[in-house]
C-alpha cells in the first residue's frame, strides 16, 4: 500500500519500549500514512524496532541520531514518537527537531506542546520549504458537531475496545480487530480518538483530548456516523484512558455518544497500580467490567490481554484466570491475532 503521506523517521529517544514510546510503538507496528524508515533511541541502536516491541522483525531499524536515519535513504516526514505525561517536548527533543526542518522534513507532533507556535522553529520550517503540523491542535469551533441523535441511523456492529488504565494497549488491540474483520471480507473502520491512531491512517479520527468539552460527544457521533455513511459494517471506536483512571478518567463519551453495541475490554493483569500514579491501585477488574454495563446498558464480551510482565508460555494460564474469575473468553490479540475474537463477535454469544 502506498503511504498517504510519505517516508517518515520516528524520534522516540530515551522512550521507546516504555510507556512513552506508545505513539512510535503504534508506527513500528502499523501505519498506512508514512513509511517507516527508522525510529531513534540511542538505548537500542542496531535493533530491529519489530524485534525488539514484539519479537517480530519488520526491517525498521533503531538509530542513535538523525544523521544515521538519514543515511538510510530520502525521507519526508519527521515524527514525534512521544508521548510523555503532559504532553511536552523535552529540550533534546526541540533541539532534533530543529535539525529537522534545516535537512527540509516535515514535522508532525501529537503533543499538547504546539510547535506551530514556536517563532524560532516557523521560522526554520518556512526558511526549508518545511511544515509543522500539530495533530493535537484543537480543531476550529465552526468545524466541530454536537450531539444530534443521526448516530441512531448507523445499523453497522458498533464496538467499543475500553481498558482498565491509559498506554494499555487499546488502540493496537481496536487496529487488530479491524484488520481481523478486513481478512473475512467485511468492510470494518477504526474510529480513531487520539493522535496516533491519526498518524496511522485511521479515515475516521479525532483527538478527544484536544477537543472542548461540549463537542466531544458529538465528534464521536460524527465519526461513527460517517465511517457508517463511507460503507463500513463493522466500526470498532478506539477507547482512551480508562473509567476509573484518576489521571486520564475516559470512556463515558464513547459509551453515551458512540452507542456501541458491545464493548471489549483490555486489560494487563500483571498491572496493579495506575500507569505512572504509584499510591493509586488500580480498581478490579470485574469491578470495571460493572461500571462499563452500568453506564452503557451494553455487555462487555470479552476481555483482550497485554501480556507485560508476562512470558509468551504464562499468557494462557493468565488469560484462564480471566475467565475463571469474569465469565468472559480472554485472548492475547497481539500474540495470537484476533481470528478468534473476531469469530466470538461473529456468533453472537
Amino acid at each position: 500500500m502506498t503511504p498517504l503521506d510519505g517516508t517518515a523517521i520516528v524520534y522516540c529517544d530515551g522512550a521507546f519500549l516504555t510507556p512513552n514510546g506508545k505513539t512510535a510503538h503504534g508506527l513500528v507496528r502499523f501505519t498506512e500514512r508514512y513509511q517507516v524508515q527508522a525510529v531513534i533511541d540511542a538505548r537500542y541502536t542496531g535493533q530491529d524496532a519489530g524485534m525488539a516491541l514484539d519479537r517480530r522483525p519488520n526491517g525498521i531499524p533503531v538509530v542513535a541520531t538523525l544523521d544515521e536515519a538519514l543515511a538510510l535513504g530520502p525521507a519526508t516526514h519527521f515524527v514525534v514518537g512521544l508521548a510523555p505525561d503532559g504532553g511536552r517536548l523535552p529540550a533534546a527533543g526541540r533541539t532534533v527537531v530543529a535539525e529537522a526542518l534545516r535537512s527540509g522534513l516535515h514535522v508532525d507532533s501529537g503533543l499538547h506542546d504546539f510547535l506551530s507556535e514556536d517563532p524560532h522553529l516557523v521560522a526554520l520550517a518556512e526558511a526549508h520549504n518545511a511544515h509543522i503540523r500539530d495533530i493535537r491542535k484543537p480543531p476550529h469551533r465552526r468545524d466541530l458537531h454536537f450531539f444530534s441523535g443521526k448516530i441512531e441511523e448507523v445499523d453497522a456492529l458498533v464496538l467499543a475496545v475500553l481498558g482498565t488504565d491509559s498506554a494499555i494497549g487499546k488502540r493496537t488491540t481496536a487496529w487488530l480487530i479491524v484488520q481481523a474483520f478486513r481478512a473475512r471480507g467485511i468492510a470494518a473502520e477504526l474510529v480513531g480518538t487520539g493522535q496516533t491512531a491519526w498518524m496511522q491512517g485511521a479515515r475516521y479520527s479525532l483527538v478527544m483530548d484536544s477537543l472542548i468539552n461540549d463537542f466531544v460527544s458529538g465528534e464521536i457521533e460524527h465519526a461513527v456516523w460517517s465511517a457508517w455513511k463511507g460503507g463500513a459494517r463493522v466500526i470498532v471506536i478506539e477507547g482512551q484512558g480508562s473509567l476509573m483512571n484518576p489521571a486520564y478518567p475516559g470512556g463515558f463519551e464513547i459509551l453515551a455518544a458512540g452507542r456501541p453495541q458491545q464493548v471489549i475490554m483490555q486489560h494487563a493483569p500483571t498491572r496493579v497500580e495506575y500507569d505512572g500514579f504509584p499510591g493509586y491501585p488500580l480498581h478490579p477488574l470485574p469491578t470495571q467490567i460493572q461500571a462499563v454495563e452500568l453506564l452503557s446498558g451494553r455487555p462487555v464480551v470479552a476481555i483482550t490481554v497485554n501480556h507485560e510482565g508476562l512470558s509468551p508460555a504464562a499468557v494462557p494460564a493468565a488469560c484462564a484466570a480471566i475467565t475463571a474469575e469474569t465469565g468472559l473468553p480472554a485472548w492475547d490479540v497481539l500474540l495470537d491475532g484476533a481470528d478468534e475474537l473476531v469469530a466470538h463477535l461473529l456468533s453472537g454469544k
